[in-house]
């Protein structure tokens, strides 16, 4: 067993974390909000894969109440990517490992300016998934957690932290290629969390029911794709097909970007969408549907204020 903080308490590190820690890990969360009610309420997941309740989770304001532990799971909105330093440094000792568990492009990076890439891990969250309050989270389906090292390959560390997670009850494998996974993600957030913004707030069934709206998101998917093999990264066009069935599948889901939207917190602008937009342009694509969707998305967040 070893020691792991989860940074960003929220629907992801507080699912994740707590299959962990139900599982018999030892896990503290890093809590921004709701620090009273999860110390006198626990926390609850209701999961198709089994609802849980963790009576007494070890929960705290700052990493220095935390100290040093074995594993850092980073599992807030890369919008708070500025405080790395700050709260991640306090959690480190020697050989303390980082897993970044957040959407888009540019996170592993940072964390390995910082803090050594020889520290830096990266996982994908395939899952459908909402915090309904401090203390309530609901995972409605799917849950596949992909991981891999910053610098490439499969380690035996990946090999470990794969099969931790297996042992809490959680799909785990590790990928030779994490930069490959990255953009086979960006393939749905992109277009889904996208799109669901720029029609103002919509659900993914809604955006699929409206007429050309699964053409546009088809579009959408196309685009990243070939963003995808300008930077060498080949993903077949069948992922398509799969990710439109199983987000029907979903139902009326509300993705994270558009609840931050709706909720009026900060949207992941640059990391899902800028950031890998700049770097396929500057391999080369010409990617004119997702240029017109980042503007999109730009002016929602401006009319907000």
């Amino acid at each position: 067993m070893c020691r792991i903080a989860i940074v960003g308490a929220g629907a992801v590190g507080g699912y994740y974390g707590g299959r962990l820690s139900a599982a018999g890990e030892d896990v503290s969360f890093l809590v921004r909000s709701g620090l009273e009610d999860l110390r006198s309420e626990g926390f609850s997941v209701v999961s198709p894969e089994g609802d849980f309740h963790i009576a007494g989770p070890q929960v705290f304001g700052s990493s220095e109440e935390i100290g040093p532990v074995d594993l850092v799971i980073v599992a807030w909105k890369a919008t708070a990517n500025g405080f790395y330093r700050e709260v991640i440094s306090p959690l480190l000792h020697e050989t303390t490992v980082i897993l970044t568990l957040q959407n888009g492009l540019g996170n592993t990076e940072g964390l390995a300016e910082l803090f050594g890439a020889q520290r830096v891990l990266g996982g994908l969250c395939f899952v459908c998934i909402n915090r309904l309050g401090p203390t309530r989270i609901c995972h409605l389906a799917e849950g596949l957690v992909t991981i891999g090292e910053f610098e490439g390959g499969v380690s035996a560390r990946v090999r470990d932290l794969a099969a931790c997670f297996q042992r809490a009850g959680i799909p785990c494998r590790g990928v030779e290629d994490l930069m490959h996974a990255q953009w086979v993600k960006l393939v749905w957030n992109v277009p889904f969390n996208g799109l669901c913004i720029a029609e103002g707030g919509v659900t993914t069934a809604d955006l699929l029911s409206q007429p050309d709206g699964e053409e546009e998101v088809r579009a959408l998917m196309e685009e990243v794709i070939a963003g995808a093999a300008a930077i060498g990264k080949v993903i077949t066009s069948a992922l398509i097909e799969h990710q439109i069935k199983s987000t029907r599948e979903m139902g009326d889901y509300r993705p994270s970007s558009m609840i931050d939207y709706l909720e009026g917190r900060g949207v992941e602008v640059e990391a899902i969408w800028a950031e890998p937009l700049r770097r396929a342009q500057v391999a080369g694509a010409r990617l004119p549907r997702w240029e017109g969707l980042l503007e999109a998305i730009r002016r929602r967040l401006a009319e907000r204020g």
